[in-house]
């Protein structure tokens, strides 16, 4: 045995209309997964691109002719019988109505209605894909003037951080859950995600939108924590990390450092070149972490990153 795995490639679109729903197609009786619904696609031919392989099945499974494309995740996944890359795009523009070419159901659904709908198991990390924006705002450490911590918080907020982590690992469990109501409530009037670090407990007392888990509480699970209408990130620095964030159901891993850090100069960076092929094993949304800006996020996407995730690019001192 090389331990080689050969892997069926397969494309799949993702078409948005001008309300902000994508379409999904029900697999069809006798297929494998049947009744469930997928973003439409297919197998890459041998000697095909992915963009000619999804412009021809699209077009012979939808009736739609598509432009541009970008790339939003790739997953890998191993079913009992074979094994897929399952490579997901954006569809910038099509042409034509989408219709059931093959006799399938198609519908138009909201992102947000996605988690309640069933679908096979690879298609669950495009979800999360879709849901989650490109930039990943980490706390710094809540110091003594909290009126200044919450402040730099209001001013996040306000320049459009979407998706919040409360990083906290000194401060007492009182003052953590009074400070957590205060972010809660602030996050809810921006309509932005937040969730804290490590404490499941906490999230749940106090109904917050998830929870991000260290790499060492990631190791000690054996099972997701967190029901799946809740957020579970885990913070990871290399394969083992990464597979076991999968293994457990996390929705998406921060990875890194991908570049030196100020203040963790003694952590060894991955590179891109390292981040990508982690990234490329991996089924999982991954953000990508350590010494990068706004500025590095479309590097990170073109290394499969979902964007980039940071406390001093969005809390300056």
């Amino acid at each position: 045995m090389n331990g080689r795995i050969d892997r069926t490639h397969v494309v799949a679109g993702v078409l948005s209309d001008s309300n902000g729903r994508v379409l999904l197609a029900q697999r069809r009786n006798g297929s494998h997964s049947a009744g469930l619904w997928e973003f439409p696609g297919g197998k890459v031919e041998p000697g095909e691109t992915a963009h000619a392989a999804l412009c021809r099945e699209l077009r012979e499974e939808i009736g739609v002719e598509i432009g541009a494309i970008e790339p939003l995740i790739g997953v890998p996944w191993n079913f009992t019988t074979k094994s897929i890359v399952l490579d997901v795009y954006r569809v910038l523009g099509f042409n034509g109505e989408p219709r059931g070419c093959e006799g399938q159901a198609v519908a138009w659904q909201r992102i947000d209605a996605l988690i309640d709908i069933e679908m096979p198991p690879p298609d669950r990390p495009v979800v999360c894909a879709l849901r989650l924006p490109s930039c990943y705002a980490i706390t710094p450490e809540p110091d003594s003037d909290e009126a200044r911590f919450l402040a730099r918080i209001d001013h996040a907020l306000a320049g459009g951080v979407q998706l919040l982590q409360l990083r906290s690992k000194a401060i007492a469990a009182s003052r953590l859950r009074a400070l957590a109501q205060q972010v809660r409530e602030r996050a809810r009037e921006a309509g932005a995600t937040l969730l804290i670090h490590s404490s499941v407990d906490l999230a749940r007392e106090l109904d917050l939108d998830g929870v991000h888990l260290s790499s060492f509480e990631l190791m000690r699970l054996r099972d997701r924590p967190l029901p799946r209408d809740r957020w579970l990130a885990a913070s990871c620095h290399d394969e083992r990390e990464l597979a076991q964030a999968a293994a457990i159901g996390v929705d998406f891993a921060v990875l890194g450092p991908v570049q030196p850090t100020r203040s963790h100069p003694d952590s060894p960076a991955l590179g891109w070149s390292r981040f990508a092929e982690l990234c490329a094993a991996t089924p999982l949304p991954v953000y990508a972490l350590g010494g990068l800006t706004k500025a590095d996020t479309a590097t990170a996407r073109a290394h499969g990153a979902q964007g980039i995730a940071g406390i001093s690019e969005f809390f300056a001192p």
